[in-house]
């Protein structure tokens, strides 16, 4: 009785080693692949940053200078009004082999701190907009909210405040909300995140 049980414990043991060499030549080749890449990365020489897609903060709808005595407010404020003179610019998904193939190897310093003052803003904006939704300031929080949708914000709170503001809180009728949540979608969509998929989901459902 021992022989067949042998036999089938070599019999996996054959294929579980045929699995593991597999895999292991496709990590291999995806290695190679990937220091080919940065090897083409690192000679590509630098390029004009003049055409990306920076953001700009809209001192003039945002509801500034409405804080009072609350210090939440007043630190998300001036966390977003510190980076207006900035240079911010949503790198979100795109490694830095991928910039520097496309902007040069003698720039990545500089886009990481582009998209490291997107990812401060976009903090700065959940914590803005979550403190004025729990002060009942709707309107003023769909703003805050609103401008962090419109720079690609992967942040999923951001989205669950929002529609939960759209369907409860904003006082809108069923088309006004359908709408709403359906201008959400599309950017969502088109996100380059890992949150996409959890996004989507409270929204379409």
């Amino acid at each position: 009785m021992k022989f067949p049980f042998f036999a089938s414990f070599v019999v996996v043991a054959i294929f579980f080693n045929i699995s593991m060499r597999r895999v292991s030549r496709k990590e291999e080749a995806r290695e190679a692949e990937f220091w080919q890449k940065e090897r083409e990365a690192n000679n590509v020489r630098k390029k004009s940053l003049e055409n990306l897609d920076y953001i700009h903060i809209p001192i003039d709808i945002l509801p500034f200078d409405t804080a009072g005595d609350n210090t939440t407010l007043k630190e998300a404020e001036k966390n977003v009004l510190e980076l207006k003179d900035e240079k911010i610019v949503n790198l979100t998904g795109i490694t830095n082999t991928d910039l520097k193939l496309e902007y040069g190897t003698a720039n990545i310093t500089e886009l990481s701190k582009y998209d490291q003052n997107y990812t401060s803003l976009v903090c700065a904006l959940q914590d803005w907009g979550k403190e004025l939704y729990n002060l009942g300031r709707y309107e003023d929080s769909a703003k805050v909210l609103e401008f962090a949708v419109k720079t690609r914000s992967d942040v999923t709170a951001t989205y669950k405040l929002l529609a939960d503001m759209y369907r409860t809180k904003l006082g809108l009728n069923e088309e006004e909300i359908k709408r709403k949540i359906e201008g959400l979608i599309p950017i969502a969509k088109n996100l380059n995140s890992l949150s996409k998929k959890n996004i989507l989901a409270l929204l379409e459902n």
